[in-house]
């Protein structure tokens, strides 16, 4: 099956109606067209093993079309969008990428010429030129361009952060170790820490070979192998990114996970604590609220959106945001570009643990602290969503203290929050639920049902 949603394209690639070869050119194709069938397009992949020869083929389908492709190859999805954003002949992107999902997959992420993923619209528009088929093209073919230098231009703006202290990133000697199951970061996570001032770097899963060691997308669950080789080493900490790099989480000193939710709320007290106060922050709906708690210490406002990095990312250029991204280890700072971005998020976490002179695990505990829970309820069909959904608001509105229905519902209450909304891929109805004990967030799950 072929999924299509806010966040691409993706499919398993061996399965009648999957990610195939013909669905790549034809997306490909879609795209131009909807571009204009001219101009300059941003191309990467992230890393899989089947990435580059679809990474090829989508090449030739771009020029087929007339369009001349930006080549970067093997690169994360933030090099591509970077690209697009800051380089103003580039006209969009396209990164060949499953995200999180398994080895068996692959899909595409379409980047409009703002820099941004196609928003719900845009996706509709691009859609229906598939549906109806591309007009054949009659033009010239599109050239291919080297882009090489584009991925070291993004370390180097990184690394010119103003407030980084790169200086006392290196007095800390910091020991990493890197878990890129051997996709895109493999290389580029590694020239960042180098730059950062970081020598003693001992790649786990970072060997650039495409071939997952794990569950890819970076859970506690998935991680085991890092946790036990940051005890094993003595390491500061371990460093984990899913295929395309777009998401960073950590693995503290002890060995336990600092939580994916944790990496936004550190990124957020960095950029807040060197810049002036009363800045906005945006992340969305099922973000942990130590951001708000961070927000309040440094005079800031949180805005709040759909699920979603689109939704997050545009309500970011409308408040003219600092800093914001989601709680699954997607930080985004606009400076750079509007996109999640892991590399930003090490720069932050490293230059953040110099200046408090702390171990990550000592960090967390100065960090608020929530715990939380996620659930579902399966469904038997989307026809069920809005009654589910009526049955859980009669039973929680009275006891809230505000609600917001831009994405289901959420409900807030002193310490604590309820986000119910359904899923745009699954039939089922997804409950998350935060409060200052695990107890507390599955009680409040409990209570939803």
């Amino acid at each position: 099956m072929l999924i299509r949603s806010i966040s691409g394209l993706r499919g398993i690639i061996a399965v009648e109606n999957g990610f195939s070869e013909a669905a790549a050119k034809l997306y490909a194709q879609s795209f131009a067209q909807m571009l204009g069938n001219n101009g300059l397009i941003a191309l990467g992949y992230d890393g899989r093993t089947e990435g580059k020869r679809y990474y090829e083929l989508i090449a030739d389908a771009l020029r087929d079309a007339g369009c001349d492709v930006l080549g970067l190859s093997m690169v994360p999805t933030p090099v591509v969008m970077f690209s697009v954003e800051t380089h103003t002949e580039v006209k969009g992107g396209i990164s060949v990428t499953a995200s999180h999902n398994g080895q068996e997959w692959n899909g595409m992420k379409f980047i409009s010429h703002t820099g941004l993923f196609l928003d719900k619209s845009e996706n509709e528009k691009l859609w229906k030129i598939a549906g109806e088929g591309v007009k054949k093209y009659h033009g010239a073919q599109g050239e291919l361009i080297p882009g090489d230098e584009v991925k070291l231009e993004l370390l180097e703006i990184i690394a010119q952060i103003p407030f980084l202290q790169i200086d006392a990133i290196r007095a800390r000697n910091f020991k990493i170790i890197l878990d890129a199951v051997n996709a895109s970061g493999s290389f580029i996570v590694r020239e960042l820490l180098t730059k950062l001032g970081v020598t003693d770097i001992i790649p786990l899963h970072a060997d650039g070979s495409g071939m997952f060691p794990h569950v890819p997308e970076p859970v506690p669950q998935n991680l085991t192998d890092l946790s036990e080789a940051v005890k094993k080493e003595g390491a500061d900490l371990g460093i984990a990114v899913d295929p395309d790099a777009d998401r960073c989480v950590f693995i503290m000193d002890t060995g336990e996970p600092f939580i994916e939710e944790n990496t936004i709320v550190l990124a957020c007290e960095e950029v807040l604590r060197n810049n002036e106060h009363g800045q906005s922050v945006v992340v969305n709906l099922s973000t942990t609220r130590a951001i708000e708690d961070i927000a309040e210490k440094f005079g800031a406002t949180v805005y709040r959106t759909p699920v979603g990095e689109i939704n997050v990312a545009k309500k970011m250029r409308s408040v003219n945001a600092i800093i914001g991204g989601e709680g699954s280890g997607g930080v985004i700072f606009p400076e750079i570009h509007t996109g999640r971005d892991s590399l930003v998020a090490i720069a932050f976490a490293l230059n953040n643990l110099a200046f408090s002179n702390v171990s990550l695990s000592e960090k967390k505990k100065s960090l608020p602290q929530y715990e939380i829970v996620k659930s579902k309820i399966n469904l038997i069909n989307s026809d069920q969503v809005q009654s589910v959904l009526a049955d859980v608001k009669a039973k929680m509105a009275p006891e809230a203290k505000s609600i917001n229905e831009e994405d289901g519902i959420r409900f807030d209450f002193e310490k604590s929050w309820l986000h119910v909304r359904p899923s745009n891929t699954e039939p089922i109805i997804r409950l998350i639920a935060e409060a200052p004990t695990k107890a507390e967030a599955e009680e409040l799950i409990g209570r939803s049902r």
